[in-house]
């Protein structure tokens, strides 16, 4: 099997996603204070780190990434979080797209936010175990563009949200 061979930058960000993905799994244990306070740090890391990486392919190929996560474990992940946050769960969003259409303000939340992450990052981090260079790099530009059109702004969202919730009380 062909070791992958990856930049600084590359190996800061699977880190940063196995951080992330541990972290939300094991959410259930986690005291709520501490659960706030790690997303706080992983978050701004995660940002920064996603927008460091670069790709270079010797050929144009499609960037994909398999769904592994199953719908049942996103739930799981996802109501973990939410039995965490409690009341303070639910935000309004601003930045929402129906929100130029509504006359209500557009509510999220902060659980669904981080499970949308997780999937990505979940099922990036699986793609790429014992995968070829070649996977491991169509692997990263899927999870950047995919950063750059979607996670990346939920990313943002939910920090803003974390940020509220740990300096308000």
């Amino acid at each position: 099997m062909e070791q992958t061979t990856l930049n600084t930058n590359a190996i800061a960000f699977i880190g940063l996603c196995r951080e992330y993905c541990v972290a939300l799994e094991e959410s259930r244990e986690s005291e709520r204070d501490e659960f706030i306070e790690s997303m706080l740090k992983l978050l701004p890391r995660l940002y920064i780190s996603a927008t460091d990486l670069s790709v270079t392919l010797l050929e144009e190929e499609d960037a994909y990434i398999d769904s592994v996560l199953d719908e049942d474990y996103y739930e799981a992940v996802r109501l973990n979080v939410e039995a965490l946050m409690g009341p303070d769960d639910v935000y309004l969003d601003v930045l929402e797209e129906d929100m130029k259409y509504s006359d209500t303000p557009v509510a999220a939340s902060i659980s669904e936010g981080l499970a949308d992450i997780f999937q990505t990052l979940y099922n990036f981090l699986n793609t790429i175990r014992d995968a070829t260079d070649e996977t491991v790099a169509l692997a990263l530009l899927a999870v950047k563009d995919d950063f750059g059109s979607y996670w990346g702004e939920k990313l943002c969202n939910v920090l803003r949200a974390l940020h509220h919730v740990r300096y308000s009380e």
